[in-house]
């Protein structure tokens, strides 16, 4: 099985962080972000993942490599310009990388929903395209789809077929919201959708193809689990302490000891620091006399944690430092970061690569510091 990961946008709202890597390259707890995506479709027979990149394309081929593990072999697919949700599938095709099936997936998500239960529904059903649906608690925050309960028509036929796709519906109002199924960022395709995309130029696949295909064997199908749009700050830390808490099944859930620990190569900490988990220290990350790290904590590779200082609730990525007596509450600070003595980091703040933060200055909450920038 084939499937196309579409990882060409800019990431804006993981700003500051996105500005210098793109989002599929950045680190999620032990990995890449979109290594778990790879690892998530090769649970499901995938064999084959056509990776569609566009920003910084260097970057993410470079942080991914062209091997998802024994048995998956990775393309590359460069958008010049960019193309939106289906005009990588028509330059896809149009370079002779597609098969006559294939799995697109949206790169922006985390999940562990069943795709073979899609598949399956899929070629039981002979549609021309599966869309996998999840249950949110606020759908009007994405958009519904609406599905065929199998209804009869005059002379009991079903007027359609149950579980075929009938209407989309954005940005829905309150009385509108009579289903809480969402699309997932995940569909099963045949390639005969190809013929509904026109070549170079952005496409839309949820505005422009799918409701041309209501009513051509259009179906969805729900699927139970864990699903998160990281798409932001906040859904980043929140999607990396469900690793960490095993609230999604990943091959990085399944390295951390029974405490909810993980210690990677090289990773060392003083005899009088403390580290309470669930938390992560990455390959050659090291932990100060007196500091404390966690709960919720991922410390990256080669990371310094300096003498008395601490962090939880954050994300600190690798090459950084925290310097003695700092301190570091439910932010992200991107690679490179530099704090000095006695600096603080408040809750919901994100730092940009290579910034720098000068001692006992305090950044208060939600802000935004830019890659390279000097704060004293």
């Amino acid at each position: 099985m084939q499937a196309l990961i579409l990882a060409g946008g800019e990431g804006t709202r993981l700003r500051p962080l996105t500005l210098t890597r793109p989002k599929p390259a950045i680190q999620l707890v032990d990995r890449p972000f979109l290594r778990h995506m790879i690892d998530w479709v090769a649970q499901h027979g995938v064999d084959e993942v056509v990776i569609a990149s566009g920003f910084r394309a260097d970057a993410l081929q470079a942080a991914i490599g062209e091997h998802g593990g024994a048995d998956v072999h990775i393309l590359y697919l460069r958008e010049r310009d960019p193309l939106g949700t289906a005009g990588p599938l028509r330059l896809a095709a149009d370079e002779g990388l597609l098969r006559e099936r294939f799995l697109v997936l949206n790169g922006d998500v985390l999940a562990d929903l069943d795709l073979s239960a899609l598949l399956r529904a899929h070629e039981e059903r002979d549609a021309i395209a599966t869309l996998a649906l999840y249950a949110v608690e606020n759908p009007s925050a994405y958009g519904l789809v609406r599905r065929a309960a199998g209804p009869q028509a005059p002379g009991g036929r079903p007027a359609s077929p149950a579980g075929e796709v009938v209407e989309f519906v954005e940005k829905p109002e309150p009385a509108e919201v009579e289903t809480d199924e969402i699309s997932a960022g995940a569909y099963v395709l045949d390639r005969r959708v190809i013929e509904l995309i026109p070549p170079e130029r952005m496409v839309s696949i949820e505005r422009e193809v799918f409701p041309r295909l209501v009513g051509e064997a259009l179906y969805g199908q729900r699927l139970e689990g864990y699903w998160m749009d990281v798409g932001t700050p906040e859904r980043y830390l929140q999607a990396s302490w469900d690793i960490l808490e095993g609230r999604v099944r990943s091959k990085a859930a399944a390295r951390f000891d029974r405490d909810g620990l993980l210690l990677e190569e090289g990773a060392r900490q003083d005899l009088t620091a403390t580290v309470v988990p669930p938390a992560v220290l990455g390959p050659g990350a090291a932990v100060g006399a007196k500091a404390t790290v966690g709960p919720r904590a991922v410390i990256g590779a080669t990371t310094e944690i300096g003498e008395g200082a601490e962090v939880s609730g954050s994300v600190v990525m690798e090459g950084s430092r925290v310097g003695p007596q700092a301190r570091v509450r439910g932010a992200i600070l991107g690679p490179d970061v530099t704090l000095e003595e006695g600096a603080r980091i408040e809750p919901g703040s994100v730092v940009g690569e290579r910034a720098r933060i000068e001692a006992e200055v305090r950044i208060g909450e939600r802000a935004r510091i830019h890659p390279g920038e000097t704060i004293s």
